[in-house]
């Protein structure tokens, strides 16, 4: 099949889930024998590349706005797509439900993956909520295939617009890193020091987490791995409540972050708006203990293999990570049902078999 992946910022991935999704699920059907191109963004990709990792890259322009830039660049992309006679386009994002059509009208298919419910966060203001409340209405009727990542998101869009979609999550099971240079620049020893990843933006609680750590006791590291493109007030308060063992080193990507992933004692995972979050599969995939803020999308990937934590309450993050943090039997036996879940359930192989399926189907 000729494919393309639309709506990411584009490979190799170096901001989110969508843009790992592009990564490891475009090379793998490379690997099949399609042809896979990819979209990326200016700005994120180097616009000389032309190919990676067996994919064609193709890398347009968008507005740098906080509520543009993603719609823009899904525009050029659906139009410039139109004209290339792929067989099928994998889409990402429910925002760019609009363009689906442009690509329908020049007779190519669109499976659309719609992630969680980006409504839900508190960086849009009363505008964006209502663009994406639309925009979840019409991902029930335009694209020729529904994706979601998630049980919850699928009952979400089943129960709310009688939508079918089918459920394919993201896989954990990455490759070991080759070196230890970003344990060593960070002056970090292996299985010593605590991670957490992520945007730093109002929903994924950064600064809980950091002025958490704060109030436990002890002489390890958390290391807060992101950066906020969006939300500088939110960085200057994490930087506010951390003390002096907190690392923040800014956003890390490739073989560097999978040092820290691999190597991390305990990896604490404090999203609370979306559906399967890859961070958070792949540090169950390197076999690392969970920290979950316990809602039902995360609850739903960690089963037992993790412990919930909440901000208030008597299970507030400092109190479980007080009774965890040296118990070195329960970390071990943790961190074996985290690596034994994403063997049974969250394995890029089998996510690329049900993309391929999917996209088959399509064609």
């Amino acid at each position: 099949m000729r494919l393309a992946i639309l709506g990411t910022r584009g490979v190799p991935a170096s901001y989110g889930g969508f843009e790992t999704l592009a990564e490891e699920l475009g090379r793998r059907l490379a690997d099949r024998g399609h042809e896979v191109t990819v979209y990326g963004r200016s700005g994120f990709v180097d616009p000389a590349l032309r190919e990676y990792r067996g994919m064609e890259v193709v890398v347009l322009p968008a507005m740098r706005s906080k509520h543009l830039e993603t719609v823009s660049h899904t525009l050029l992309s659906a139009l410039h797509a139109a004209g290339r006679a792929f067989d099928a386009v994998l889409m990402c994002n429910a925002a760019n439900t609009p363009f689906v059509r442009i690509l329908q009208i020049a007779g190519v298919p669109v499976a659309l993956n719609v992630d969680g419910l980006e409504r839900k966060r508190r960086k849009w203001g009363l505008a964006g909520r209502s663009y994406y409340r639309f925009c979840e209405r019409l991902a029930a009727l335009t694209p020729d295939a529904l994706v979601t990542d998630a049980e919850v998101i699928k009952r979400y869009y089943r129960r709310s617009y009688g939508a079918r979609s089918r459920m394919i999550v993201y896989g954990g099971d990455l490759e070991p890193p080759r070196g230890d240079s970003t344990l060593v620049e960070l002056d970090l020893d292996p299985g010593e020091y605590l991670l957490y990843v992520s945007r730093f933006e109002p929903e994924n609680n950064p600064d809980r987490v950091a002025e958490a750590f704060s109030r436990l006791s002890g002489g390890r590291r958390l290391v807060m791995v992101g950066g906020a493109p969006y939300a500088p007030g939110l960085a200057r308060r994490v930087r506010e409540v951390a003390d002096d063992r907190v690392l923040l080193p800014g956003p890390i990507y490739g073989d560097g972050y999978r040092q820290l992933l691999f190597n991390c004692r305990v990896y604490i995972h404090a999203t609370e708006v979306g559906g399967t979050h890859p961070a958070l599969v792949e540090a169950m995939g390197a076999g690392r203990p969970v920290l979950y803020y316990d809602t039902p999308e995360n609850r739903e990937v960690v089963g037992d293999a993790g412990l919930p934590f909440a901000f208030a309450g008597e299970d507030v993050l400092q109190n479980v990570l007080a009774r965890v943090i040296e118990d070195e039997a329960r970390l071990n036996e943790l961190g074996r049902k985290s690596r034994c879940r994403v063997e049974a359930c969250y394995r890029w192989r089998d996510v690329a078999d049900a993309y391929e399926q999917v996209l088959e189907e399509l064609c």
